[in-house]
């Protein structure tokens, strides 16, 4: 497995076009060497989808630049492990793991100050996130907690015209707040993403050989 430094270049040209976006690699089953190479070649910002995995590769990396996000699940019996290792938690999906989150944020040093809503905009019954219409439920709840809500991420279906769900999005988030971010578009559809107001984009397949 190696880092294909040659699409790393074409998608940094497309997002030289989107000041406010930023590329996250997602780095989910690819090697630690791999990971300490992109951080040698100036790479910080990072996606990981399952807490044990990320514990594994990023626990010992004690680098004060270093940003890191869960984009996967998270289960409640999870939540101390991630606080300590996350810089921003980006699948908060119901009031239960708010609750938990919160219970926790005082026990010990925690990481974790940035969190974004997942929204399950395709309806996908597979798929995590909080439906579209219980959105402004769990972010006025989010925020009576005091949980810092950044931002919003989905993963729209793959089977339909992704420009759709993008659009959503960006109305969801406009009826919420404007300064939300947006984390959606990944290998296959990032630059129609950006197209659409999304600040940041994660890519893992396209980069990796």
């Amino acid at each position: 497995m190696a880092v294909n430094y040659s699409q790393l270049k074409i998608i940094n040209n497309v997002l030289s076009k989107y000041p406010t976006a930023n590329l996250q690699i997602v780095t989910k089953n690819r090697d630690i060497i791999i990971v300490k190479e992109l951080i040698e070649k100036g790479y910080t910002l990072f996606g990981e989808n399952k807490v044990q995995e990320a514990k594994e590769k990023y626990e010992n990396l004690n680098l004060s630049n270093l940003d890191l996000h869960l984009i996967g699940p998270l289960q409640t019996n999870k939540v101390k492990v991630a606080l300590k290792l996350f810089n921003t938690i980006q699948t908060v999906d119901r009031e239960k793991l708010v609750n938990e989150i919160v219970k926790n944020q005082n026990n010990f040093k925690v990481k974790t100050k940035n969190f974004f809503i997942q929204v399950n905009i395709g309806r996908e019954p597979q798929k995590s996130g909080i439906l579209p219409e219980n959105l402004p439920k769990l972010y006025n709840f989010s925020l009576n907690k005091k949980l810092n809500i950044v931002g919003l991420m989905c993963i729209p279906p793959l089977d339909k015209d992704v420009r759709i769900y993008f659009e959503k999005m960006k109305f969801l988030r406009d009826s919420l707040d404007k300064k939300l971010k947006l984390s959606m578009g990944m290998s296959n559809d990032y630059e129609i993403s950006l197209n659409y107001g999304s600040n940041l984009i994660r890519v893992g397949s396209r980069i990796f050989n």
